[in-house]
């Protein structure tokens, strides 16, 4: 059969409501149809469709906004059951592929098209195999190879969230698992950080591209210029998966002649989020050198990866969570919330670890206590206003004039403890007088008001055989001895 016959045997319909798109594609495409009607609603694509038993549904889903407008289109679909059916989308609203899927197979192109990347799709839709056979038993060959692919992908990916680790190294194993699809020369992980900044936090690139050079910079990426146009950063605004099959498509030629030049074809990219309808969490990036017409399953199994991968990203930030929180916990039951300084319970243990430390490599150890006398009545005449803080810059200038290996304690009410690693008795005694000078000249809250404190101070150091209990007896011993001298004196412990 001649291509003039073919062509006289093909009655073609195309379904657009703007009287300017069915001209545009009749100016098109006409010739390559014996009849053509173009159809400004469902209901009359629908009816043509029957009527003129058509070889070709065109369906332009451009001036849309929403797939919910198109009513009916699902059914045109489903109806054809199979026959050829060429589907117009703009990239940027893609994401309505897959869900017209459902309703039965069809091939697609991505607008804007050229007349004559067009023309060609017409003419493929419109081609029927000489062998329908040998075209089906290819067509079952390339399911099963598409399949092994996904599968393939897909363990990759698993074994890259098996161990839940920091976001940024999980982020990393993941887009090098991505690599392992047919034609990816570049994957890229964004994620959103605080303040609802966008960032990229992993890439992996076959092709030396490098995506924060590109963006020209790696985070507060929603502010880029490129937040419209760019399909990573359009999936985490739009919310909504896109496919882009030509960087020209996507209006500026800067940046499509930057991914010309890293041979990148088609950019495929879906938001991250930890559950349907959530908020998006980032997105996943794909970039190939090759263009590919995905099926439903291809889109479904891209669909599934970006929600294993929110899961991992989840988690891992869980994790985080759950260790901050911890760590506020564990910082809670240590602290005494007044001073800050170590609670009666954190001091005692960590006297008895420096203790066995001291003991195992034969370190001296001392200890020193003090207790903040006229605190009470000052307390007690103006209130704990003046009283608190002054405690609070207490501590503060007595952590000051220590070091990062000593511990201050607060052991009760306003009685203290420090424990001075690698310190012997004389040391201690000089630090004593340090601290004693240093409360004495401290600027401290009520000072105005005639409030005043001083300190009196006991030192000991401990034995080659001593226990910490015993160490706290003959502390508490000489700091009642300092005391009853008149305090702001030190006492050395027997």
């Amino acid at each position: 059969m001649s291509d003039l016959d073919r062509r006289l045997n093909h009655t073609g319909v195309f379904f657009n409501p703007s009287r300017a798109r069915g001209a545009a594609f009749q100016a098109s495409c006409a010739e390559m149809f014996s009849h053509l009607v173009c159809c400004e609603s469902v209901d009359a694509a629908s009816t043509a469709v029957v009527q003129r038993d058509a070889a070709l549904l065109v369906l332009d889903l451009n001036g849309y906004e929403y797939l919910s407008e198109m009513a009916g289109v699902g059914a045109l679909i489903r109806n054809r059951a199979g026959k050829a059916i060429l589907v117009l989308c703009p990239y940027d609203h893609s994401a309505w592929l897959p869900e017209l899927m459902a309703y039965g197979t069809f091939d697609y192109r991505l607008s804007p098209v050229l007349d004559d990347e067009l023309q060609q799709a017409v003419k493929q839709a419109l081609e029927v195999p000489l062998d329908a056979a040998a075209a089906l038993q290819q067509e079952l060959l390339d399911k099963e190879k598409e399949l092994r692919d996904l599968l393939g992908v897909q363990r990759s990916l698993q074994r890259a969230l098996s161990g839940f680790d920091t976001i940024s190294t999980m982020a990393s194993q993941v887009c090098l698992a991505l690599c392992n699809f047919p034609g990816v020369r570049h994957t890229a992980l964004l994620s959103i950080k605080e303040r609802g900044d966008l960032q990229l936090v992993a890439q992996e690139a076959r092709n030396h591209l490098d995506l924060g050079r590109l963006l020209q910079r790696r985070d507060r990426l929603l502010q880029s210029p490129l937040r419209d146009v760019f399909p990573p950063l359009m999936a985490v605004v739009r919310g909504e998966m896109i496919l882009l099959d030509a960087p020209e498509k996507a209006g500026d030629p800067e940046l499509a002649m930057a991914l010309h030049d890293r041979n990148v074809r088609m950019v495929l990219a879906l938001p991250l989020r930890a559950e349907p309808g959530g908020p998006e969490m980032g997105s996943i990036a794909l970039m190939f050198d090759r263009h590919i017409v995905f099926s439903r399953e291809q889109f479904a199994c891209f669909a599934s990866l970006a929600q294993f991968i929110s899961f991992g990203l989840g988690m891992s930030e869980l994790r985080h969570q759950n260790d901050v929180l911890s760590g506020q916990l564990s910082q809670m039951n240590t602290l005494d919330t007044l001073t800050g300084a170590a609670n009666r319970r954190s001091g005692e243990d960590t006297l008895d670890n420096e203790i066995r430390r001291a003991r195992r490599y034969g370190l001296p150890l001392a200890v020193l206590s003090f207790d903040v006398g006229s605190f009470r009545s000052s307390n007690d005449l103006y209130g704990s206003p003046v009283g608190e803080p002054a405690l609070r810059k207490i501590a503060e200038t007595v952590q000051g004039r220590l070091r990062t290996s000593d511990t201050l304690a607060r052991m009760r009410g306003e009685e203290f403890l420090v424990v001075a690693t690698h310190t012997s008795a004389d040391d201690a005694v000089r630090l004593a007088e340090k601290l004693r000078a240093a409360i004495a000249e401290a600027d401290l809250p009520g000072a105005h008001l005639g409030a005043s404190v001083s300190i009196s101070l006991s030192v000991a150091q401990v034995g080659p055989e001593e226990a910490g209990p015993g160490v706290l007896d003959r502390l508490d011993a000489a700091l009642q001895l300092a005391k009853r001298a008149g305090r702001n004196c030190i006492q050395l412990a027997a």
